[in-house]
């Protein structure tokens, strides 16, 4: 007798064999016991999750001799019939190769005759997405109302393609990807029956390879057996696959962690050797880095499937967290460009080694005082000029980053590899006599750009000389002229869209009781009368007696209060650049990390 794949002969004959796909069996098991049956179902994903898996196990519950019900017998001819692919009255139709609209009708002419020896007659039909747009028009009519003998079983990798009044006419059924879990456990009994022996990390590697689907773990497993003369083993299975031994990527972030760039490449070479897939191990490598940074976390979360969650422990354990954040997000933007690289090792090796360039070297606790650090000279980087050790003082490191600008670096330190990283502190931080980095001339990466600290604020509004006192005076009639108009405004006491149009008019003139405006008619756009009548009201209130106010729209000759706001604004963001730009120590950082400072993050505090 022949031999018969695994994907075949374990594929299943009923729903209790059915391994996933609850949600879908849950539905299925419900309608077909209460007799509450669709004439048509549309089973959708991705290739060997079960869909006509599923399909021919409904039309053996549909047409069993037993009758209708979710658990067919499997002895019975209709039955048998359906398992073996020869049943007259089930019409397995591959769309794929039969999408001309010819080929819809020729199926569809025996529509009305009633089924041969089966209870109905059932079209199921694979890939239906390929069927043409006169091919669906032509399904249309028999899919909303077919004769009572007969249901519609409709499959597809790629629902996004059918018509939605086809979508419309079907209970659809969206089977899932299973996870590796579940494809594992399978694999394990599956590879039981079968008297093969096996390692559990060996289908640990087949399920993941599988990409959630069980037919694609079944023929792997089928090769896996045969690559391993009759075993299924971890090193056989790695091979085959072309993927990394877990172990080079514990020993690659273990050589990360340690700026060990020497013992990477080397790694990478060792890896090289085995002509290993270089982005499944970027992948094994994220995977990895996930797994730490959940340790971190959650301890007891760390999964042991693979029994290395002590090691995983360890690494948690080494790296920081900044650090396994870093290193994640370098992998997962690598990810993105691989390949666009010579070839994948340059790649995965150029993805490695942004770890290292990007980490940081020195980092600062807030629990370690001054005096406990220790001063250490740095070199300068191989290849550059010679120049003095650099020195930073405790003080320096701590002192708080101005919160008014960003400096972007453009490349990496000429002249030394130290910067600064949140969390820790490495043993060989600096302490100098190196002054105390100004905390209002420093820009900082994280800090918000809408704020400036007292340096800037201290800054005197340039032609302005009054008080906070002479500002809250009040102003007499008599008093009033075009140039204070501001300073009345302020004490009217308005509110909402009133404070908003009397700020952009400008007193034109007064006599005696008498005031005329002129409000700006590009801010005039909700200005109606009653707006005059309560600029008159807060006037009359303010001066105690009776005024005519008159508003009129106009080109203001002079400034409004709106716009002597804007101008000082102005002045003041302009004074804040200036002292940003001509601190002598930002000139420093910026000429030392060849840098550039971002003015729109520049702004003052009293903004």
């Amino acid at each position: 007798m022949s031999y018969q794949v695994l994907a075949r002969k374990w594929r299943p004959s009923s729903f209790r064999e059915m391994v996933g796909q609850e949600h879908v069996l849950q539905a299925l098991v419900n309608a077909l016991d209460r007799d509450r049956l669709h004439h048509a179902y549309l089973f959708t994903g991705t290739r060997g999750v079960g869909k006509t898996t599923i399909a021919r196990i409904l039309a053996k519950c549909l047409n069993c001799e037993g009758g209708v019900s979710s658990e067919p017998c499997g002895t019975c001819s209709s039955c048998l019939e359906i398992a073996e692919g020869r049943s007259v009255d089930l019409l397995e139709v591959d769309a794929a190769s039969r999408t001309k609209v010819e080929d819809t009708r020729e199926l569809l002419d025996n529509v009305q005759y009633a089924p041969t020896r089966s209870r109905f007659k059932i079209y199921l039909i694979d890939e239906v997405h390929m069927l043409s747009s006169h091919s669906f028009n032509a399904l249309l009519k028999t899919l909303e109302e077919p004769p009572p003998h007969v249901k519609f079983l409709l499959a597809t990798t790629d629902p996004q393609k059918l018509p939605a009044t086809v979508l419309s006419r079907c209970l659809q059924f969206n089977l899932k990807n299973m996870p590796p879990e579940q494809i594992v456990g399978h694999l394990a009994m599956v590879l039981e029956q079968e008297m093969v022996s096996f390692e559990e990390p060996a289908l640990w590697l087949l399920g993941r390879a599988a990409s959630g689907s069980m037919r694609d773990a079944l023929s792997l497993t089928d090769q896996a057996i045969a690559f391993g003369s009759g075993k299924v083993s971890e090193a056989d299975v790695r091979s085959m696959l072309g993927s990394v031994d877990l172990g080079h990527v514990f020993e690659l972030l273990e050589a990360v962690s340690e700026s060990d760039p020497a013992k990477v490449l080397g790694i990478v070479q060792k890896m090289s050797e085995f002509a290993p897939d270089f982005e499944g191990s970027l992948d094994e490598l994220l995977s990895l880095i996930h797994r730490v940074a959940t340790a971190q976390v959650v301890p007891d979360a760390v999964d042991n499937s693979w029994g290395d969650a002590q090691r995983v422990s360890q690494l948690a354990g080494v790296i920081t967290g900044e650090d396994a954040q870093l290193f994640y997000q370098v992998a997962l933007n690598g990810k993105r460009d691989i390949a666009l690289s010579p070839d994948p090792r340059r790649g995965f090796e150029m993805i490695l080694l942004r770890m290292l360039a990007f980490r940081p070297v020195a980092v600062i606790d807030d629990s370690v005082r001054p005096q406990d650090l220790q001063s250490v000279e740095l070199s300068p980087v191989a290849g550059g000029e010679d120049s003095a050790p650099v020195k930073k003082s405790p003080d320096a490191l701590r002192t708080p980053l101005v919160e008014n600008s960003e400096v972007s670096s453009a490349q990496a330190p000429a002249a030394t590899t130290e910067t600064l990283r949140p969390s820790a502190i490495v043993a060989d931080a600096v302490p100098a006599q190196a002054a105390p980095l100004p905390t209002a001339a420093v820009p900082a990466a994280q800090a918000p750009a809408a704020q400036v600290h007292a340096t800037l604020s201290s800054v005197a509004e340039p032609g302005e000389s009054e008080s906070a006192e002479e500002v809250a005076d009040a102003l007499s009639l008599d008093e009033l002229t075009p140039e204070n108009w501001w300073q009345l405004l302020e004490q009217l006491g308005l509110r909402g869209m009133m404070l908003n149009i009397a700020s952009h008019c400008e007193l034109q003139r007064r006599q005696d009781n008498d005031l005329a405006f002129v409000l700006d008619s590009g801010h005039a756009a909700l200005f109606n009368d009653t707006h005059s009548d309560k600029l008159r009201l807060a006037l009359q209130n303010y001066f105690g007696f009776a005024l005519t106010v008159s508003v009129e729209l106009g080109q203001p000759s002079g400034e409004t209060p709106a716009m002597r706001l804007n101008r000082l604004a102005e002045e003041r963001q302009a004074e804040a650049v200036v002292a940003i730009e001509t601190d002598p120590q930002l000139q420093a950082l910026i000429a030392r990390f060849d840098a550039e400072l971002d003015h729109s993050s520049i702004q003052p505090t009293d903004v």
